[in-house]
């Protein structure tokens, strides 16, 4: 008689490690047959079905990441669940200020709004991830609203051997009386 096999028959999708074993990422055990076999889809399928990791196939036949949902409670990008006081709440899924969602081809992601379209900047608009900063040109500097650009007082910086004179974005320099102004606009002879 042959010897029975010691080894049982654990299912598809399961990882071993050092703590013995489990379903690996994107898989659940599935009730019935305590077998790794019931996919994940982080994003949920809304009205479609979980058909493998992040794979839904949705009533329309297209398969994605996700399904679009009827627009309900959760608005237009469906909804995450998220746990409060023991209890769970399906939340809108809404990206960081400064970004806007965008539907591609796999799902929904956030991408950076460019604010310099409709930014109110005196001077330079810049846009970074998630914001924008303004900024001035030469002889001028930002003003304390991180908006309007107001000008550099340079003489307070005495850029001048004798005298100098504050104009909006520069400055002029002269010489008090006896002397010329070098050809260099700042030293006086």
């Amino acid at each position: 008689a042959s010897r029975p096999s010691r080894r049982r028959r654990v299912g598809p999708h399961v990882c071993f490690s050092g703590f013995g074993s489990g379903c690996c990422p994107g898989w659940m055990l599935s009730p019935g047959s305590g077998q790794c076999t019931l996919p994940l889809c982080s994003f949920g399928c809304g009205s479609g079905l979980c058909i493998a990791p992040n794979l839904c196939s949705c009533p329309d036949g297209e398969q994605g990441i996700t399904c679009p949902e009827p627009p309900g409670t959760c608005g237009e990008y469906g909804c995450d669940i998220s746990c409060n006081h023991g209890g769970c709440q399906e939340v809108a899924r809404v990206c960081p200020l400064g970004f806007s969602m965008v539907e591609t081809a796999n799902g929904v992601r956030c991408t950076d709004i460019d604010e310099c379209l409709s930014a109110a900047c005196e001077g330079l608009c810049v846009n970074t991830e998630g914001g924008f900063v303004c900024e001035c040109g030469p002889g001028m500097q930002l003003s304390t609203d991180r908006h309007s650009c107001q000008d550099t007082d340079e003489c307070l910086a005495t850029p001048c051997q004798h005298r100098c004179k504050n104009s909006i974005g520069s400055y002029r320099c002269s010489c008090r009386p006896g002397y010329h102004l070098h050809g260099n606009r700042h030293s006086c002879v």
